[in-house]
């Protein structure tokens, strides 16, 4: 297993006090997956529509012909399975979890395919939920893919860190809304990142306003949206914002975010996540 990529940023290792022997190790990914890049998305605040910004990253690449996953890594709070309509326990081959499919072939992978009622609470301290994430890499069985999407719980703690010093993360698009306290609180993901020498492909405001569906006027509900303020701050690509859009929540209920096409997901995305592979 090689050494994490930010090792120079351990304490340790700047006090002159670690000789490499420490420092994290990437995990060895599942003998049965060959995945090309893998992209987490993060934010500093929950509420954001992180998952929804992941499920339609998602979709937007495998309708481009990519083999797509989704590893949902907000252990105590899933949504990715609902969203695409994925129901049922994950089959297992005795070594390997296998992760179901959606309707268009996307692969992913979630607690809640792992537990018999969707809707029970997972009363889990940080270890263990980070041992979860791990055993999602390690155990399942991916197969062949061009992409895969790790969606990250809110904030910068146990599962964000165990992703960005174990998986070998190509980089992390961070999601943020129009309010000026998600702004400052995406701030805090933004740092993590850097800290962990993590590199970030941009930012997205989510939530921007809503269109009007007579006229189609957009109106900013949250106010002047600070995600292009932010992106600029931090000097990392702005790649667009994204309005509220009911029939994008009532598809999401329908368990068919594949179905729903937008011009910010299928035409501006990172040219790191549609370069050949």
């Amino acid at each position: 297993m090689q050494k994490a990529d930010g090792c120079s940023s351990c304490a340790d290792k700047k006090n002159g006090g670690c000789d490499g022997d420490k420092c994290p190790e990437k995990l060895r990914v599942n003998d049965d997956s060959r995945i090309s890049n893998v992209f987490a998305v993060m934010s500093g605040k929950g509420g954001v529509g992180k998952s929804s910004v992941t499920s339609l990253l998602a979709s937007a690449l495998r309708r481009k012909g990519y083999k797509v996953g989704v590893l949902d890594a907000d252990i105590t709070g899933p949504s990715v399975p609902k969203m695409f309509g994925v129901k049922g326990t994950a089959k297992s081959t005795g070594y390997s979890i296998l992760p179901p499919e959606t309707s268009n072939g996307i692969k992913i992978m979630s607690l809640n395919l792992l537990t018999p009622v969707e809707d029970d609470p997972v009363i889990w301290r940080g270890p263990i939920i980070a041992g979860a994430v791990k055993q999602f890499w390690t155990d399942v069985a991916w197969g062949d893919l061009d992409y895969l999407f790790v969606d990250l719980p809110p904030g910068t703690g146990d599962v964000p860190l165990t992703v960005m010093q174990s998986l070998p993360l190509n980089g992390i698009i961070v999601v943020t809304s129009p309010q000026e306290l998600a702004a400052m609180i995406v701030s805090k993901a933004v740092k993590m990142a850097r800290i962990m020498e993590t590199p970030i492909l941009g930012l997205i405001e989510n939530m921007s306003g809503v269109v009007c569906p007579h006229c189609g006027e957009e109106f900013p509900l949250f106010g002047s949206g600070q995600g292009r303020e932010t992106a600029e701050k931090f000097d990392i690509p702005f790649l667009g914002s994204f309005p509220l859009d009911p029939g994008l929540s009532k598809l999401c209920d329908q368990g068919r975010i594949e179905d729903y096409q937008s011009t910010l997901f299928d035409s501006f995305l990172p040219e790191a996540l549609i370069r050949p592979v």
